[in-house]
């Protein structure tokens, strides 16, 4: 892929910002892969691709952020196994902090705001372990 002036930061944030959550795959080994390079972790190619993922995940950690209600309140961080077989950091949004547990079905979702896309997650019906 001919990378864009910012790098493939700039490629995922931009996907983000027009509501599109995309990963790259390896051309030459197949593996999914995220976080966002240059090279294949796996196998050291350059031929790298963007595609969509389906979303689907499970709650592989989870921790809380504790905050004063006038601050937001508490919320929660959460490290999420993609099908793809690549793991991310994001939170869950649908679910109190005290409801995210490990093994917890999930699916991302890019919320954009004021232009800017962000990667969350939501529980899926019936994901309360």
């Amino acid at each position: 892929m001919v990378n864009q002036e910012g790098g493939v930061q700039a490629i995922y944030q931009a996907a983000l910002d027009q509501g599109r959550f995309e990963i790259q795959r390896c051309n030459d080994c197949g593996d999914a892969i995220f976080f966002p390079r240059e090279l294949c972790p796996g196998c050291g190619s350059g031929d790298l691709s963007w595609f969509s993922p389906s979303g689907k995940g499970t709650v592989y950690a989870v921790t809380t952020v504790r905050r004063k209600p006038e601050a937001g309140g508490d919320y929660n961080v959460s490290l999420i196994d993609l099908e793809e077989n690549v793991r991310l950091m994001s939170r869950i949004e649908n679910a109190a902090p005290e409801e995210v547990k490990i093994g917890m079905a999930v699916k991302a979702r890019v919320t954009v705001n004021e232009g800017h896309g962000l990667l969350v997650f939501h529980a899926m019906e019936g994901a309360a372990q």
